[in-house]
């Protein structure tokens, strides 16, 4: 057997696993999550919220003074649960599980309590906590919201293969329809027993493994998660974990119809003001066209379109973690979206930085901080 598994060559990754190293899965979870169900966010404006959602592409599902359910345009759950708070924060993820057998589950398994989620959505969840603090929410049951007519993917000529004629394409400046949400990232000090939480709790399992440069042999770093519906496609990553100083939000991803749309949205963004991040470009662990915004609260998020969908078969990548190999073309990644451009973001996280190898209970330490030092300008 050679160190480096050669089944990868050509595949999602170069480089599969070497002897030793995680798995990516757990062989007997708790339960199996079938997908990320919505985000939960607290604002002081939620008037400002709710412009910039409609601006981004949401719909709105459902308002009150304090509340604010945002939408795509598939059938099920609200994207965002959005409430008033004194300060901007992310509050939580609920994912959906199978069915309310799995919940009970899960609640059995975790020795915590279910409770009816509240009759505007409906259903039964169990509230978690895992490991880097987050709130998570693992929930069935739930009234579905009736689709919204969307966008439709422009008919492209492609090469020699003409699928339009005597017509023209004249794609407007609209918000780019949101249909759903896809990912959310999240930075943790305890990324392994994090990582490893999810997967053995809710059954998803890795697609692509990163570590920091010449640290391959410190084990991993980053990790994009999917979900395991076995045969059935999912996307390449619900939840993507990376190791860092602090416990906090990275960004979250929500997918519109094609490049056209990303596109022209991004322009309609723009048009009124609002902070691009990073884009337009092409990731390489996942494969997604990108879009990153900052909202006015400071928060990342971002358009992708077609992006890879992988079955339960494919077992984990692993490559290093470096800033050129975010994407396969676009513009080079910002000082903004690695979170180092001058101010309040930035000065946090170099706290964070000196906290963290100071503070023994988590696997942030002083060579883990050179190799993450290394990423910006690998």
């Amino acid at each position: 057997m050679t160190d480096t598994a050669g089944t990868h060559h050509d595949l999602h990754s170069d480089q599969g696993a070497r002897r030793g190293e995680h798995p990516g899965r757990c062989r007997n979870p708790v339960i199996k999550v079938r997908d990320i169900a919505w985000l939960e966010f607290e604002k002081p404006d939620l008037v400002r919220a709710e412009a910039f959602a409609r601006a981004f592409g949401f719909a709105t599902a459902a308002k009150t003074s304090d509340q604010l359910h945002l939408r795509g345009t598939d059938a099920g759950a609200p994207c965002l649960i959005v409430r008033r708070g004194p300060r901007s924060r992310f509050a939580g993820v609920a994912f959906a599980a199978r069915d309310e057998l799995d919940v009970h589950r899960l609640a059995e398994a975790t020795g915590t309590p279910t409770r009816a989620l509240p009759e505007c959505i409906g259903g039964l969840t169990v509230d978690l906590i895992d490991p880097s603090g987050v709130p998570v929410h693992v929930i069935a049951g739930t009234r579905d919201l009736a689709p919204l007519p969307g966008q439709s993917p422009l008919v492209l000529n492609v090469g020699h293969d003409l699928r339009r004629t005597n017509a023209t394409q004249r794609p407007p400046r609209v918000p780019a329809a949101v249909r759903r949400l896809g990912h959310v990232v999240l930075q943790s000090t305890k990324y392994i027993e994090t990582l490893n939480w999810y997967l053995d709790n809710l059954g998803m399992i890795v697609s692509d493994f990163q570590y920091f440069p010449g640290q391959r042999d410190r084990g991993p770093t980053m990790s994009f998660i999917r979900c395991d519906r076995g045969d059935v496609p999912t996307d390449h990553h619900t939840l993507a974990m990376t190791l860092g100083p602090r416990n906090r939000y990275v960004h979250s991803a929500y997918q519109v119809a094609d490049l056209d749309a990303l596109a022209a949205g991004g322009e309609y963004l723009r048009e009124r003001g609002y902070h691009r991040s990073w884009g337009i470009g092409r990731h390489v662990q996942g494969s997604q066209l990108f879009d990153y915004w900052r909202d006015p609260d400071g928060f990342l998020v971002e358009h992708f379109a077609d992006g890879d969908m992988f079955d339960n078969t494919l077992e984990p990548g692993w490559a290093p973690f470096t800033a050129s190999g975010l994407a396969q073309w676009g513009p080079p990644v910002t000082k903004d979206f690695l979170g180092i451009a001058p101010g309040r973001e930035s000065i946090d996280e170099l706290r964070s930085m000196l906290a963290a190898i100071r503070d023994h209970d988590n696997e942030f330490t002083l060579a883990r901080l050179r190799g993450l030092l290394k990423v910006a300008s690998s």
